[in-house]
């Protein structure tokens, strides 16, 4: 029986097991929105700006590892959307975006708000399909569901002209399709990794990857660590994989760290790096190990082979699942050299003594009290959003994340996704705490999504840094030009008040002193929580102050 383009395409979402979709409204995918005002399977959170939307579908991938959808319409609302787009790809993610489009009929004309999208989204996205024929939605949809989500997970962009939406079609809805998986590591390759490690006095596992964060990925990360005696350091924005208190946690690879923590890092004599790209920042800028020929012996396991030799000279590179690959690994134990334990407790003591946090000299506030209170009052499975910037350095540096603690963060440092992907997850998991830190530059970018997360019941608690400035981008002004800034400072607004306005609850924080109260209150609310912090300036982040950088 014929149907409209725009409810088969909706009837594909629904067996593609899609359950909410994020979105701004436009006029060139209204036959959509008009087909999802009748669907009973898939809700539609409408947001206040397009790269919010795209924001809260990157986060929503995050928290289930399933694609993130979303929908915008032509132009302004692709183009607003493409910040999504780019995180998607730089922190591999899965996202399938839905572009509305001008009619078939006037593509290539420069029609109003027309855009190319195959050009425009080339370098971003793993591919950009332009919908011409209403019978071949099933096929597409089906298509960009498999390829954002193997063999790296990414993004993929659907055109849709808004006239053949309107069409009808008798094509029948595509069941999923199999999404490809990495095979298992053989018996022999695990063995011999095994001899590897057994003769290696300073190895270090790097892990990182989004299946490393799964449940299972976990556990066997945690099971090989122990079976082979391995210190385990995680990649940019992944700290929570592996229980920061265990022994053999050796720290979180980001940006800016301590020379001193760098140093014994390069004392390794065997990297195992395990589900991670090797990216430019958790390698220290291609310096851990050095590209393209490390001085270590170098291990790489990733289920994709073009991640594999892009970068480095592996001894060894396998490409198999990252996780199967460490479940065969701990059912293989091997048996450390005496000098290892020196080795654990030389990358681990360091972190574990600067793990608590302690008061500054000076008094001042920063982010630290605000962190050793949740350490005390967060729950052991919370989930904790940071938007980019430097005072989410006191949650990595003074949080023990648990291991049952799950954290997303922007590994493409785009300012922004803090209150869209924290509204995401908490509608994804309503009986979990939702922990947003948040600066106040990335307050005023997309922090009108809480008017989001008022609308559908989303009780975020948010902590805002406010300092008056872009503090990382003064970091790096005071580093580079001493004393002279210019265009990093911020006259913000009263964020309680702010926050009020929206019908969320406002608090205030001005002194170390009232911290852990105030924490205490935001926590124990039922609903959406926004928590102005007058930080500091000085305390430009955990490693570093003002003083220290100009004088």
């Amino acid at each position: 029986m014929p149907r409209r383009a725009a409810d088969l395409l909706v009837d594909c979402l629904a067996v593609h097991s899609v359950d909410r979709i994020f979105c701004v409204p436009g006029e060139s995918y209204l036959a959509v929105l008009d087909a999802l005002h009748d669907s009973n399977a898939i809700e539609t959170i409408v947001c206040r700006h397009e790269s919010g939307a795209g924001f809260m579908a990157v986060g929503d991938a995050k928290v289930t590892g399933r694609p993130g959808i979303a929908f915008v319409s032509r132009g302004p609302g692709a183009t607003n959307a493409s910040i999504a787009v780019h995180v998607a790809e730089q922190d591999a993610v899965p996202l399938v975006l839905f572009i509305g489009q001008v009619p078939r009929g006037e593509i290539g004309r420069r029609s109003f708000q027309e855009v190319d999208y195959a050009k425009t989204f080339a370098d971003m996205a793993k591919g950009v399909y332009l919908i011409h024929d209403p019978a071949r939605i099933p096929e597409i949809v089906a298509r960009a569901f498999v390829e954002a989500q193997s063999p790296t997970p990414g993004p993929v962009v659907v055109v849709l002209p808004e006239d053949m939406l309107e069409e009808t079609t008798t094509a029948p809805v595509i069941e999923p399709l199999a999404t490809p998986q990495g095979g298992s590591a053989p018996a022999a390759v695990v063995d011999e990794m095994a001899a590897l490690i057994a003769g290696s006095e300073r190895p270090l596992l790097i892990a990182g990857g989004a299946g490393i964060g799964t449940p299972a990925g976990r556990r066997a990360l945690l099971a090989a660590s122990e079976a082979h005696q391995l210190p385990v350091a995680l990649t940019f924005k992944r700290q929570d994989y592996f229980p920061n208190t265990h022994p053999h946690y050796a720290g979180h690879l980001g940006f800016k760290m301590p020379k001193a923590a760098v140093d014994r890092y390069h004392e390794s004599d065997l990297i195992l790096a395990i589900g991670t790209r090797l990216g430019e920042v958790s390698t220290q800028g291609y310096t851990l190990p050095a590209s393209p020929m490390p001085r270590q012996t170098l291990v790489h396991v990733h289920d994709d082979p073009r991640q594999i030799g892009r970068n480095y000279s592996a001894t060894k590179a396998l490409a198999a699942d990252p996780v199967s690959f460490l479940g065969a690994l701990a059912a293989c134990p091997s048996k450390a050299p005496a000098k290892r334990r020196a080795w654990i407790k030389k990358l681990n003591e360091p972190l574990a003594k600067a793990m608590p946090w302690a008061p500054p000299a000076d008094g001042l506030l920063d982010m630290g009290p605000i962190v050793a209170a949740l350490t005390r009052s967060a729950e052991k499975d919370a989930i904790f959003v940071m938007d980019a910037g430097n005072f989410a350095g006191w949650l990595h540096r003074h949080f023990p994340f648990s291991g049952e603690h799950l954290m997303i963060g922007c590994v493409g440092g785009a300012m922004g996704i803090g209150m869209p992907a924290a509204v995401a997850a908490a509608l994804r998991c309503p009986g979990r705490q939702v922990i947003l830190f948040l600066g106040d530059g990335g307050a005023l970018m997309t922090g009108s999504e809480l008017a989001t997360a008022v609308q559908y019941g989303a009780p975020v608690k948010t902590f805002i840094s406010n300092n008056g400035s872009y503090g990382t981008i003064r970091m790096h002004q005071e580093a580079a030009y001493k004393g002279r800034v210019h265009g990093t400072e911020l006259k913000n607004p009263d964020f309680a008040k702010w926050a009020e306005s929206f019908g969320a609850r406002g608090l205030t924080v001005s002194t170390i002193e009232e911290a852990a109260g105030v924490v205490a209150k935001a926590l124990a609310h039922d609903g959406p929580v926004v928590v102005d912090i007058k930080t500091a300036l000085e305390h430009i982040s955990p490693f570093a102050t003002i003083s220290s950088l100009t004088g």
